[in-house]
């Protein structure tokens, strides 16, 4: 339990080379969070360290974490994976463990599974409706498409979905949970 408590901790110096990151990265897309102060973000990220630790996960595997919304009533800051293309630290695995399970039986070994690494760094996977929002405010998966969140009742039968832009169009489409691909990742949310 200690173990586990001390990876989730920063050191003084990351702390301040990600606080640093996600100040450049806030300044030059103002566009992601109008009427928002960095000063009153950096506030909250200070306050809970873990969470701090969480996006230096979303930094560390290619996510490009930024504050893309405020909710007033909890006065928490929301920050989603903003890089242009799925996180390349995050990409070629299935959609959840029972999907990696069933490859590994068939002698195929993909990197993992979305739902287990973002539980693992402490994120959700985008659900649809974010992903929407997300790319209300840029053009993001070009190249690439990511998981996000299926409901329970596509899961049950087998499948999951992924997203991603084609054609100055946001696609939601569907495949087998088992599936991966060297161009699907997926992209997290984080409240602080």
């Amino acid at each position: 339990m200690i173990m586990s408590k001390l990876k989730k901790e920063l050191s003084p110096e990351q702390r301040e080379e990600l606080l640093r990151a996600l100040k450049a990265r806030f300044e030059k897309n103002t566009n992601r969070h109008k009427g928002l102060e960095w000063a009153k973000v950096q506030a909250k990220l200070e306050a809970n360290t873990e969470k701090l630790w969480s996006l230096n996960e979303m930094e560390r595997t290619g996510g490009e974490p930024d504050v893309v919304g405020h909710d007033k009533k909890t006065d928490e800051y929301f920050f989603y994976d903003c890089s242009a293309e799925s996180p390349k630290g995050r990409r070629n695995v299935c959609y959840d463990r029972e999907g990696q399970e069933a490859r590994e039986k068939k002698g195929v070994h993909p990197e993992g599974n979305a739902i287990d690494m973002a539980a693992a760094m402490g994120i959700e996977l985008l659900t649809e409706e974010h992903y929407r929002e997300l790319q209300k405010l840029g053009n993001f998966d070009m190249k690439t498409s990511s998981w996000v969140k299926t409901p329970s009742d596509i899961r049950k039968l087998g499948g999951a979905i992924f997203a991603d832009r084609r054609y100055g169009h946001v696609f939601v489409y569907h495949n087998s949970a088992p599936s991966f691909y060297g161009v699907r990742g997926f992209r997290g949310s984080l409240r602080i």
